[in-house]
């Protein structure tokens, strides 16, 4: 049988041609140890370094403001709890909102246990942070405000530019997950006047197990583990060689391709949102109808079952759902009830993320199936 059309770039991306490439020599001949002082490891200290200025040129920073991470759930981590701990003494508030990813919101539920005091901001109906709660809610005990970038579910894009600017005026560290953002929108650091960004690997077309934080000089986290002085020591281990090289190459690449990209994820998303919303009624876009990244589309089928519309669609479309229905309960995603999505429309969410390699024929093959399945769901 042929492959599903993949739609679910959102979830995790395929590797990158250009990526594998990169990446093969350091898997055969260039096997090195990047801490040797041997001609072993100067090849692979010389690669990392290269990825270090490939993702600091993605994102507009200094090479020696990037920190090599496991992902994206790494990065969350070691820079909310490091910044917790670093300026425990000035005050104990964290500001973040009720649709973060849950490596943001576990971890501050984790340091509401510890004595910190967290406030989860509210969204509005298309799934924005408004800047006016962030304001009214800073106080002289806020240390860090912790707002995604884009929304994963909806690809809302938040006011971070503006909420980082506030945290720069009263002095508080601005962290952001971009993890959903970088290769998809612009993502420049100083432009969006954060201290701290989260990026993903496998979000970007490199793979999984790899990530980074962006960390604005002067500030300076506490080493994520002790050991050896690899990463300047602030993280200790051995270098995972193939991987950040493969991170380097795809963020090199996404910066190249951005506009090419942006343009083509934008028409081939608009293209299947019209074709489903002309042939069903009752369909709900979900998230702001500009503000949002240009590969996501996340609609709701009004009466209809998340679960079942995905296993109607399974064997020709790979997608993801907002909604987990089970025998007598509905589990409906924190991101829709934060956004307040009647239940009625919530349950019937489908999350379609397009990539960069995603086709027109996919799309409209797409089409095709989603209506098929729709409808046969509602009887007609």
């Amino acid at each position: 049988m042929t492959h599903p059309i993949y739609l679910d770039y959102n979830g995790t991306t395929p590797h990158d041609p250009e990526v594998i490439a990169a990446m093969r020599p350091f898997f055969e001949t260039k096997f090195g140890n990047p801490s040797s002082s041997h001609w072993y490891g100067i090849a692979p200290r010389r690669a990392v370094e290269t990825a270090r200025a490939q993702v600091a040129s993605a994102l507009g920073c200094d090479p020696d403001e990037i920190l090599f991470t496991s992902g994206g759930t790494e990065s969350n981590n070691h820079a909310i709890k490091s910044i917790a701990r670093l300026m425990k003494a000035r005050g104990n508030h964290i500001i973040t909102s009720e649709i973060e990813h849950p490596a943001v919101l576990a971890v501050c539920r984790f340091l509401e246990t510890g004595g910190y005091r967290v406030t989860y901001l509210p969204v509005d109906d298309t799934g924005i942070v408004r800047v006016a709660n962030v304001k009214k809610v800073i106080c002289p005990e806020t240390i860090l405000i912790s707002i995604m970038h884009a929304n994963n579910e909806t690809g809302a894009i938040q006011p971070v530019a503006e909420i980082g600017a506030l945290a720069q005026a009263k002095e508080i560290i601005m962290h952001t997950d971009a993890a959903q953002s970088v290769g998809k929108i612009p993502t420049n650091v100083r432009e969006l006047n954060v201290s701290l960004m989260t990026i993903a690997g496998h979000k970007v077309y490199a793979p999984k197990g790899i990530g980074a934080l962006y960390i604005q000089k002067p500030l300076k986290l506490e080493p994520f583990c002790h050991g050896a002085g690899q990463e300047d020591g602030r993280r200790a281990g051995t270098e995972n060689v193939v991987q950040i090289i493969g991170l380097g190459k795809a963020c090199e690449i996404v910066h190249r391709d951005l506009e090419k990209n942006m343009a083509h994820m934008k028409h081939l998303r608009d293209r299947l949102h019209a074709g489903i919303t002309l042939k069903i009624d009752r369909v709900r876009l979900n998230g702001h109808p500009e503000l949002r990244l240009p590969n996501t589309l996340s609609l709701s089928f009004y009466g209809l079952e998340a679960n079942r519309i995905l296993e109607e669609i399974g064997l020709e479309v790979a997608a993801s759902a907002g909604a987990a229905c089970h025998s007598d309960t509905v589990e409906i995603s924190h991101v829709l009830t934060a956004m307040d999505i009647p239940v009625d429309w919530a349950k019937g969410t489908v999350r379609f993320s397009i990539g960069k390699m995603t086709t027109e024929a996919e799309i409209d093959r797409a089409i095709d199936v989603v209506v098929t399945a729709v409808k046969k769901l509602k009887g007609r």
